[in-house]
C-alpha cells in the first residue's frame, strides 16, 4: 500500500512540475571546468542496487548518474500561478562516487515546485578524480556548487528569480556540498575565470539532509562565519551510513557562531528518505521544512 500511496504522490508531482515552465539545461563553466583532467570516460547512467531496510529507508533501485566531467543546471521552474520566484539549488547525494539523480535529484525538484519554488539540480562533477582521497570531501564539487550559485544569481532576472532568495539543498554528501558552500564563501576555491564569478556565491539559505563528512571536519577545525545563512538541518536516528552526529555537532557549531539554524532528527529512521512521503514520523520534514522558509521571509507570494 505505501508503494502504491508513493506511486500515486509521485504523479502528482509530476503532472505538477510538467504544469510549469518545463526544464532547461545549462553548462556550468564556459569551457573545461577548474582542474578538470578531463580522463574518466563519457558519462554514465545506471541504476543503484535494491538496498536493504536497515541501511536505507528506500530500497528499491533508483537513477545514478558518474562519470561528470561537464557540469549542468537542470531547471524545475514551477507553474507560473504558484511562482514565488523563489529557487533552490539541489546537490544529490552519492558519496561524491555517483549522483542520486532520481531520489535526491529530480523529486526534490518537484516537492519544490509544488511550493511554487525553482528546482535547480546541480550534476557536480563525480567520481572523486584520482588525486582527491578517500575519506574525505571531494574538492571539485565545491567548486561546481560555488559556481553554480553565482551563475544562478547572475541569471536571476532572465530566469524570473529572486537574487535574495536562493538556497542550497543537499542529501548525503550533497548535504556536506550545500553546507561547505554555505560558509565557505568568503572565497572562492578556485581562481575566478569570467565575470559571473564577480557574483557572490553565498546562499540564502542552506537545507542539509543526512549530511556525511561534517563530525571529522568540525573536530579537524572547520570555521563557520558568523555570516552562514540560516540552515534547516534533517536527520535520521539510526543513520549507520551517515551518523545523526553529523548534522547535531553542525547545529552547535551553527549556534556558536550566531547563525540561525534549526535540528531535525527522526527516531528509528535510517539513510536516503529523500521527500517522498510517508507515513513515518520523518515523512512530516518536508512540511516542517517549508513552514520554515516561510518563517524565513524566503517563500512569499509574487505581486499580481
Amino acid at each position: 500500500m505505501k508503494r502504491v500511496a508513493w506511486t500515486v504522490a509521485l504523479l502528482c508531482l509530476s503532472s505538477l512540475a510538467q504544469a510549469g515552465e518545463g526544464r532547461k539545461v545549462v553548462t556550468l563553466w564556459p569551457g573545461k571546468p577548474p582542474e578538470e583532467p578531463g580522463t574518466i570516460g563519457p558519462e554514465k547512467k545506471h541504476m543503484s542496487k535494491e538496498n536493504v531496510k536497515t541501511q536505507v529507508e528506500i530500497t528499491e533501485p533508483t537513477l545514478l548518474i558518474t562519470n561528470v566531467t561537464t557540469p549542468t543546471l537542470t531547471i524545475y521552474s514551477p507553474p507560473k500561478h504558484k511562482d514565488t520566484g523563489a529557487a533552490v539549488i539541489i546537490c544529490p547525494g552519492g558519496g561524491y562516487w555517483n549522483i542520486f539523480w532520481q531520489i535526491e535529484g529530480e523529486e526534490v525538484a518537484q516537492w519544490l515546485n509544488t511550493l511554487g519554488i525553482t528546482g535547480i539540480i546541480l550534476k557536480y562533477r563525480v567520481p572523486r578524480r584520482p588525486d582527491e582521497p578517500k575519506g574525505v570531501p571531494a574538492r571539485r564539487p565545491l567548486q561546481d556548487a560555488q559556481r553554480a550559485v553565482s551563475l544562478v544569481r547572475g541569471k536571476a532576472k532572465d530566469w524570473g528569480i529572486d537574487p535574495e532568495r536562493i538556497g542550497i539543498i543537499g542529501f548525503s554528501a550533497g548535504g556536506h556540498l550545500a553546507i561547505a558552500t554555505a560558509s565557505s564563501f568568503e572565497k572562492r576555491t578556485y581562481e575566478p575565470i569570467d565575470e559571473i564569478d564577480k557574483i557572490s556565491c553565498r546562499p540564502n539559505f542552506a537545507i542539509p539532509v543526512y549530511s556525511g563528512y561534517l563530525k571529522e571536519l568540525l573536530e579537524k577545525g572547520m570555521k563557520v562565519p558568523a555570516q552562514t545563512p540560516p540552515v534547516f538541518l534533517v536527520h535520521g536516528s539510526e543513520d549507520l551510513i551517515s551518523t545523526p552526529e553529523h548534522s547535531a555537532l553542525m547545529y552547535l557549531a551553527l549556534k556558536r557562531a550566531g547563525v540561525s539554524a534549526e535540528l531535525h532528527i527522526y527516531a528509528r529512521t535510517a539513510h536516503d528518505f529523500g521527500v517522498r512521503p510517508s507515513d513515518r514520523p520523518y515523512g512530516a520534514w518536508t512540511k516542517a521544512c517549508a513552514h520554515w522558509m516561510r518563517d524565513q521571509g524566503f517563500l512569499i507570494a509574487r505581486m499580481k
